[in-house]
């Protein structure tokens, strides 16, 4: 196991290679690899550990019993899933499912909430990492939530690939989802989102290309 790319994660953020390579194994932290496609845990289970993407994605997806799926997030590498039903106990209401070739470390909730008789300061950054990263999933959410809120298709796009812009401080940027996806994601069908996209292309307001986005234009923005 590559712990320098570990400590790259967000929640090892400031604990050094050396601390990390004793806290994993207190940690009880398993390495495991799955083929895209594989369903990593399923809606109804109960988990004890949370798991971090080391390398490749995963979709956290709602599938509803006729069929339809909703893809809540994408989680990519030194991100976690799971964290907060591993913490609650409550079985999991979305499925899991690798979006590529993926490998995650799952950790153990309950030698990850309760440091050890060591009581090292890297367990204390730990758990102090960890609320960081359930607070800002939380802001994620509801942005997730102000995209789905608004009335119009074009208004969830453009609420969407406005907050891509921002994030990777330029007005061309490669989203991490396919049409299908970006569908499932915004809660559309994808066939009007296409035709949306094309119809914004075709005024001028943006150019794709696959995943890849240039905003052009900040007019025709109706919601």
């Amino acid at each position: 196991m590559d712990k320098t790319q570990q400590s790259g994660a967000t929640v090892f953020e400031g604990i050094s290679p050396q601390e990390l390579g004793g806290m994993l194994k207190c940690l009880k932290a398993r390495e495991r690899e799955f083929e895209k496609g594989t369903r990593i845990l399923q809606g109804g289970e109960r988990v004890t550990e949370l798991g971090l993407v080391r390398c490749g994605s995963v979709l956290i997806q709602n599938d509803d019993i006729w069929g339809h799926t909703t893809i809540l997030a994408r989680v990519g590498p030194g991100e976690l899933f799971a964290e907060t039903y591993a913490c609650s106990g409550e079985p999991l209401m979305v499925d899991v499912v690798a979006a590529e070739p993926t490998k995650v470390l799952f950790l153990q909730i309950s030698q990850v909430l309760h440091t050890c008789p060591n009581n090292c300061d890297g367990h204390s950054k730990l758990i102090g990492n960890l609320l960081k990263v359930l607070a800002q999933k939380n802001l994620v959410l509801s942005r997730k939530i102000s995209y789905t809120s608004a009335r119009s298709i074009r208004g969830r796009l453009m609420a969407y690939l406005s907050d891509q812009a921002k994030a990777n401080q330029s007005h061309s940027f490669t989203i991490p989802f396919d049409r299908q996806q970006l569908a499932d994601y915004l809660n559309v069908e994808r066939s009007a989102l296409s035709n949306e996209l094309s119809k914004m292309c075709r005024e001028g307001l943006i150019s794709t290309n696959r995943s890849q986005f240039q905003l052009l234009s900040h007019g025709g923005l109706e919601r």
